[in-house]
């Protein structure tokens, strides 16, 4: 059985979620496919306290009505009928609601909206807004005005698809974005990503990327993290105005075609076992993940100590690494050399083949790379 269909392409892998919504949903996703996954929100939802966003964007679309109106959730919906009330604009936006489209997104939403005296026009059985995003699509939105009501973050991709199809969309901010309450799992995350802890990061809202950089930033830890991201952590975003804030720091970024978390996903799967170093050693097909080794096709979680010197090998395979070389490569070390004897016996155990590395007396250790392979890896 190949390693994919035995232990999920991502097995070995791990991942970093900085979603806040839907964060359950990307980390079942990436769970089911093998990643070990590492969730810290970078932002936290916080209703509008000043209400100058929310009050804008009322008035801009009584004044300018827009042909549809998207409705995605029963609190946000209610809360902006309440807060219209409250401004004296009850009554003009529930006129200007009843001359469009509206779209609701599940049955609480049609609840909200009848109570408010409103009738949809439509609402998706899936309860899904990549549904709602479909029937647009099909219905052609070139040209037509689109006032979304956010919940939020932002539907990953949503916006950036109805914009790529010539919608003109408006946003209506019922809730906006505070960074989270406890630093203490995005930190963890940062720290993660800086010691090449997680081999991706993925992003599915623009401000998520964008508080994630400032934290980076405020615990001066930058310039690090954008040498991982460039080189080793692979920086993965929902979509192109999600990238934007990581682009703008010249990372550049992997995205799906299509900006949906299932693709998202699909992506990862496909990226991460290919960035995946294979080599023939000593009889057996070994294949070098982020946090384990499949060996002929079989899954062997590594201690990052282990993984550590697995890498310092690997990058010559078949040529003999010294004790000083391999000490620098240690997490944390120290000058100790007994620490690389250490790590060594743990990691042969790991892998569960003893001859894979060999002890070259007195001089290191080297992978015991098949000969047939020598002359194409070791020039």
């Amino acid at each position: 059985m190949h390693a994919s269909q035995q232990n999920g392409p991502l097995a070995g892998f791990t991942v970093g979620v900085t979603a806040a919504r839907r964060a359950d949903e990307l980390g079942a996703l990436l769970q089911r496919r093998g990643a070990t996954v590492l969730h810290a929100p970078a932002l936290r939802i916080v209703q509008l306290a000043d209400d100058s966003e929310l009050l804008a964007a009322t008035k801009e679309l009584i004044d300018h009505a827009p042909d549809i109106v998207v409705a995605t959730t029963a609190i946000g919906f209610r809360g902006w009928v309440e807060a219209a009330d409250g401004w004296g604009f009850g009554d003009a936006l529930l006129r200007c609601l009843r001359g469009v489209e509206l779209l609701a997104r599940g049955p609480k939403v049609k609840g909200a909206i009848r109570a408010a005296g409103l009738t949809e026009e439509w609402s998706p059985s899936s309860e899904s807004m990549a549904e709602v995003l479909d029937r647009l699509l099909g219905e052609g939105v070139e040209g037509r005005r689109i006032a979304l009501q956010l919940h939020g973050e932002p539907l990953p991709g949503f916006v950036e698809s109805l914009r790529a199809a010539g919608a003109d969309v408006v946003g209506v901010p019922v809730y906006r974005w505070m960074p989270p309450e406890d630093l203490g799992p995005v930190d963890r995350l940062l720290d993660a990503t800086v010691a090449r802890g997680v081999d991706a990061l993925t992003f599915t809202s623009a401000p998520a990327a964008a508080s994630f950089l400032a934290r980076a930033e405020e615990r001066g830890m930058s310039i690090e993290l954008f040498a991982a991201l460039q080189h080793d952590v692979l920086p993965v975003c929902v979509g192109p105005v999600t990238a934007l804030p990581l682009q703008a720091r010249g990372v550049d970024t992997v995205q799906p075609e299509r900006f949906r978390l299932g693709p998202l996903v699909q992506i990862l799967c496909q990226e991460l076992p290919s960035r995946a170093r294979t080599l023939p050693i000593a009889g057996h097909r070994i294949e070098i993940r982020g946090h384990a080794v499949l060996v002929d096709d079989e899954l062997r979680p590594v201690p990052p100590a282990g993984m550590s010197l697995l890498r310092a090998l690997s990058r010559r395979p078949g040529w003999v690494v010294g004790r000083a070389e391999l000490l620098r490569a240690l997490p944390g070390a120290g000058r100790d050399e007994h620490a690389v004897e250490t790590a060594m016996a743990r990691l042969r155990t790991a892998l569960g083949a003893p001859k894979l590395v060999q002890t070259v007396v007195k001089r290191g250790y080297r992978l015991a790379l098949d000969p047939a392979a020598g002359s194409k890896y070791s020039d």
